[in-house]
């Protein structure tokens, strides 16, 4: 046996020990379940409310998609210059409505002058919305408007910026004061925003999984060591792929399943592909399609 043989022997030898060693002493923990989190069949969240449905984050967006029967929405929410929490996903109000500027540079008496509807354009090709009167909506006002839903808040704002140092602490003082612990999950892209939110919350709040949380869970699955993996979060939001890396495989939904951690993903706007989310596992559509998804999600049930 060559020198370069032996050593590729014992090189193995050592991974295959440690690999023995750390599955003997690891304990992977399952999370608690929350109870947003504790259902049966597959949710539908209505993606900032509907947003191919009616123009997206106002409350025409969420009464439609509440009287299709969703399980809740998922929102985004930033913060205004008087430190009100609005339902807004951009950083600037020009994509979506008639005026100009950033979000965090204005009060919510400016922002309410902006007409929400007005570019926006239904199925049929109509801005059907614009001169309607649809107007932004504050996360307290949704929450008060809807007691029955799921409510999914994906914070926003920067940490680094002056508005993004101040969501998590108030954004749980609000969840707190209303008493909603268990209607909500709080998530964002940004695992410090989590992070902050929960120093405050002390995992009274389902927590999604921010980008780092995702690709460590995503490489551990994929490498020998998967039982090593301690979530950090109660669910996971997900696209079907990242880079050049799938999401939806059953094997990577069960992962996470064994550790009570149900997958959501999003943006699911086509019933085949809704269809085979469910079929692998996924316990949540995120679609701008609720019609389509509620309609999959009963059709399934029947069968």
């Amino acid at each position: 046996m060559g020198k370069k043989t032996k050593i590729g022997f014992a090189a193995a030898a050592v991974g295959a020990a440690a690999w023995a060693g750390s599955k003997a002493l690891a304990n992977p923990q399952q999370r608690p379940v929350k109870e947003v989190l504790n259902y049966e069949r597959p949710i539908v969240l209505a993606h900032r409310g509907g947003a191919k449905l009616a123009p997206e984050n106002t409350l025409a967006a969420f009464n439609r998609s509440a009287e299709l029967g969703v399980h809740g929405f998922e929102i985004d929410i930033r913060m205004t210059n008087d430190e009100e929490i609005l339902v807004f996903h951009d950083e600037f109000i020009d994509r979506t409505t008639d005026g100009a500027g950033r979000v965090a540079d204005m009060s919510l008496d400016q922002l309410k002058a902006f007409d929400l509807g007005y570019h926006f354009i239904d199925l049929d090709g109509q801005h059907s919305y614009r001169g309607k009167n649809e107007k932004v909506v504050l996360l307290r006002e949704l929450i008060e408007k809807f007691p029955q839903m799921y409510i999914n808040i994906d914070i926003k704002d920067d940490p680094e910026t002056y508005e993004g140092s101040l969501v998590p602490s108030k954004l749980w003082r609000l969840i707190d004061s209303l008493g909603i612990q268990d209607r909500v999950a709080v998530t964002s892209f940004y695992d410090e925003q989590i992070d902050r939110f929960n120093l405050y919350a002390q995992n009274r709040v389902a927590i999604g999984a921010g980008e780092n949380e995702v690709r460590k869970a995503y490489t551990s699955y994929n490498s020998q060591f998967g039982h090593l993996y301690q979530p950090r979060a109660d669910v996971f939001q997900i696209p079907v792929k990242s880079s050049v890396f799938r999401l939806d495989s059953p094997r990577f939904i069960s992962f996470l399943g064994n550790l009570n951690i149900p997958v959501h993903y999003w943006i699911i706007d086509e019933p085949e592909a809704m269809s085979a989310l469910i079929g692998a596992g996924a316990k949540g559509i995120i679609t701008d399609r609720p019609d389509l998804a509620v309609a999959v999600i009963s059709e399934m049930e029947e069968e």
